[in-house]
């Protein structure tokens, strides 16, 4: 490389970076169109499998896309109806739940004060019940809203099914016969499917065990706490903790400090199970992203999209990873956001 071709790459790289920039504050700004069809793609990433299965068994195209769609768009509305609703309820026995956890909290006072533990003023105002009772209302309204462009999420879900049958005819148009460009797509594409469907199995594991255990200790709204548990999966390290909270609390207001706890220790079990025997198992160590490279995602893509950016935070960072890692070019930024690669073999 000589001097002159030396001295051009800095300014690609500041062009790149400025472009870079420009993107994501667009990203930002159009955030409540390009959350709906980030949705859309996630749910159409899905189905996917369904779709080839179903279509290897014979069925036309359009008969296979028009049975996927259905069954998506019960399952979305029935998920969004169930969630809604029990989300509305939460919020109208709101005062109730600030009552019964001002009373816990008096009477954790008054008990560290019979055992000789003065609690300051200052400590006992962060635990405030009326702020953590705003904060839980404040996400579960967070999650209403995701569901509230349900039907233009269900109709992007349609096009993009419908669209996904010509692609590979537009790619081999656009390489001029040649099948590299085609493969190449087919292989990112594949190994997308191929996590998303695994995370959302594991995910899926993980609501029906959180449900069950909230069932069996009587929690109201089991159904809102399994779908939660299940959303929450996808944010990683704290999701699991976030969404056994307020299921915790309520049990806490509801039948005391024993049953809270064990709920606590329930949702512990089931967290430590899915997160370090079932999912290594299922997803591979290859699939693996850096401590640090999480928690970066999760404040990212949080900050760009929200709460919807947040739980998709680990699916987003992974396609990235996947797209990098089939180009020799981005290879090695692949590894960087990897989680600690085998050394190469002498």
């Amino acid at each position: 490389m000589d001097s002159k071709s030396r001295s051009v790459v800095p300014f690609y790289w500041l062009l790149g970076s400025a472009a870079l920039v420009i993107v994501i504050a667009g990203i930002q700004l159009a955030r409540p169109l390009v959350v709906p069809l980030l949705i859309s793609a996630f749910i159409a990433v899905i189905c996917t499998p369904a779709l080839q299965w179903l279509q290897r068994k014979g069925l036309p195209g359009w008969l296979a896309i028009l049975i996927v769609f259905l069954a998506v768009s019960v399952v979305v509305l029935v998920v969004a109806a169930i969630m809604t609703g029990s989300i509305a309820s939460f919020i109208s026995n709101s005062d109730k739940y600030y009552e019964g956890i001002k009373n816990e909290k008096e009477k954790l006072i008054s008990w560290l004060e019979t055992l000789g533990v003065s609690v300051p003023e200052k400590i006992s105002e962060v635990f405030d019940p009326k702020v953590l009772v705003r904060f839980t209302t404040s996400v579960m309204l967070s999650l209403t809203n995701a569901f509230s462009n349900a039907f233009l999420v269900l109709l992007t879900v349609l096009f993009i099914l419908v669209e996904a049958a010509g692609f590979p005819r537009k790619l081999m148009a656009l390489s001029r016969g040649n099948s590299s460009l085609l493969d190449q797509a087919t292989k990112i594409r594949e190994a997308i499917a191929h996590y998303i469907s695994l995370k959302t199995a594991v995910s899926l594991l993980t609501g029906v065990l959180a449900g069950i255990l909230v069932s069996v200790l009587g929690i109201d709204f089991p159904l809102l706490w399994a779908m939660l548990a299940f959303f929450f999966n996808y944010i990683p390290n704290i999701g699991s903790i976030l969404a056994a909270v307020p299921a915790v609390i309520l049990a806490l207001v509801q039948y005391g400090l024993s049953s809270a706890l064990t709920a606590a220790a329930g949702y512990a079990a089931i967290n430590i199970v899915i997160g370090n025997v079932v999912e290594p198992r299922v997803m591979g160590k290859g699939l693996g992203l850096s401590t640090l490279v999480v928690f970066i995602s999760l404040v990212f893509w949080g900050w760009l999209l929200g709460p919807v950016g947040m739980l998709l935070s680990v699916p987003l960072t992974m396609i990235v990873k996947i797209v990098m890692e089939s180009f020799e070019e981005t290879r090695w930024l692949s590894v960087l956001l990897g989680s600690n690669p085998e050394p190469p073999k002498s």
